[in-house]
């Protein structure tokens, strides 16, 4: 509601595995960076078009999340537990035409994102996906 991911781009894309977004270097929303909270059981398969929040370790959940390109159950264990919370319910084809930029697996540098995203970004040849604006819809 607070806008957090309008104007935010896809910063990592991984063909077959998933496609992550969630970094907001505005103000205010940097602050979000540091703002973690307890993992939740996932109480849905990792399928294809599930949503799930992207983390460092146990209870590191914030505002990084990813969309799962293919049916990733494993990452559901209780030694990783990513928590499913949401699906693509339409318009999963242009998830599958974010563009892939930065490293193969890692994607676009996130520590440059969070230090001043707009001047990263504008160094890039390789432009990626940008979100517009996100809502939600209950």
């Amino acid at each position: 509601k607070s806008g957090f991911y309008d104007d935010t781009p896809i910063s990592r894309v991984v063909t077959g595995f998933v496609a992550q977004f969630g970094v907001n270097w505005r103000e205010p929303h940097k602050a979000f960076k540091e703002k973690t909270f307890n993992d939740d059981p996932s109480l849905f398969a990792l399928e294809r078009g599930t949503l799930a929040f992207a983390k460092a370790g146990p209870n590191t959940n914030s505002t990084q999340v990813f969309i799962n390109f293919a049916e990733n159950n494993n990452l559901a264990d209780p030694s990783m537990n990513f928590t499913t919370f949401g699906k693509v319910v339409k318009g999963m084809e242009v998830v599958d035409s974010f563009a892939k930029v930065g490293d193969p697996s890692m994607g676009l540098d996130q520590q440059k994102l969070w230090d001043d995203g707009s001047a990263y970004l504008e160094s890039l040849d390789a432009k990626p996906t940008m979100i517009e604006k996100a809502t939600v819809v209950e």
